[in-house]
């Protein structure tokens, strides 16, 4: 047994938890704060680091599975190559930890933190958070089952 999959396995727990924490507060400021400040430059920079943390959270588990099981990634495009590989399954190795539905939506959010990131506009497009609102939405439980299925995968590798 890889002395590394208990680890992976609390990893993955502790990712499920801080994506919970993270969506209880999203709810908590779209039932509260948001309907009294609407659609303002502060409530947009609000539901914008959500996102940010959320997918950054869900990136620094799937970094420490691929470190597991992989660890080969493009240095230049680093980011982008562990989300691809994340989608796929590995014969012999490891199943896919994300569907091909969450790639797509945590695609979005990637390309958002990179834009969010090195735009320091305070000038927010609510266009784009409305779309982003939808697709957190629709991500959330396709993750949170994503990530209770591949720490499945990982208890049975306890009992071989």
């Amino acid at each position: 047994m890889n002395s590394e999959i208990p680890i992976l396995i609390a990893q993955a727990n502790n990712t499920i938890s801080i994506l919970e924490q993270n969506r209880l507060f999203y709810t908590e400021f779209i039932n509260g704060d948001f309907n009294k400040l609407g659609k303002t430059t502060a409530s947009a920079m609000v539901i914008s680091q959500v996102f940010i943390d959320y997918y950054t959270c869900i990136e620094t588990f799937l970094f420490r599975a691929s470190q597991v099981f992989e660890n080969s990634l493009e240095q230049e495009k680093w980011h982008k190559s562990l989300l691809d590989k994340m989608n796929l399954g590995i014969p012999n190795i490891r199943p896919a930890v994300i569907s091909q539905k969450s790639y797509e939506l945590l695609d979005e959010f990637l390309r958002f933190r990179h834009f969010r990131r090195y735009y320091f506009n305070l000038s927010y497009d609510w266009d784009i958070i409305q779309l982003l609102i939808k697709k957190y939405d629709e991500l959330h439980p396709l993750l949170l089952s994503d990530l209770r299925q591949f720490n499945d995968f990982l208890h049975t590798l306890l009992s071989e």
